[in-house]
């Protein structure tokens, strides 16, 4: 009965990684090979050893019909947030914002401040009194200009326009 739950759970296994792969590539179902199908029915049935069902298994893997994404891969995608500061920023009587207003971002997280406004701006990192602290300062941003900065620290940043002293802005690291 134990062999039996561990072909099962192998089967299942390789059927998630066919999914996943199947879908990371946007493939259609039919792209799986029928002697795939076929090698997983056979080891589900004890008519193929372990062995060689993983075999086939690493075929696919080696000749690019399976592609799995390395951690590394996937942990760079997530790794990166981005703030607008939206066209009417600069307007003391407008309802303009950052967007977001509070990002709230894991640590080791790639900050990137877009400026869509028709005016310059800047980022100025402020301690918990409001007071300007070097940490993360950026030159006057024109339109289109953009600020980066990575966060590797958890805690509460905030951070404001130094040209338009009303807007301000929260970066949550957990």
């Amino acid at each position: 009965m134990k062999h039996r739950s561990m072909k099962i759970s192998i089967i299942t296994m390789v059927f998630s990684i066919l999914l996943v792969s199947v879908t990371a590539n946007q493939a259609a179902a039919e792209s799986v090979p029928e002697w795939v199908k076929n090698n997983a029915l056979w080891y589900g049935q004890g008519d193929i050893s372990e062995t060689e069902f993983l075999n086939a298994i690493k075929f696919l893997i080696e000749n690019g019909v399976i592609v799995i994404e390395s951690a590394e891969e996937v942990v760079s995608e997530a790794m990166e947030a981005q703030i607008i500061i939206p066209n009417g920023n600069f307007d003391v009587s407008g309802s303009g914002v950052y967007l977001p207003l509070n990002l709230e971002i894991t640590t080791n997280t790639k900050v990137t401040w877009v400026n869509d406004d028709s005016v310059p701006h800047n980022i100025q990192s402020q301690d918990e009194l409001g007071n300007v602290i070097d940490l993360f300062n950026s030159p006057p941003l024109n339109t289109g200009d953009r600020f980066e900065f990575t966060f590797e620290e958890a805690g509460v940043y905030n951070y404001y326009c130094s040209f338009h002293p009303w807007r301000v802005g929260v970066v949550s690291v957990k």
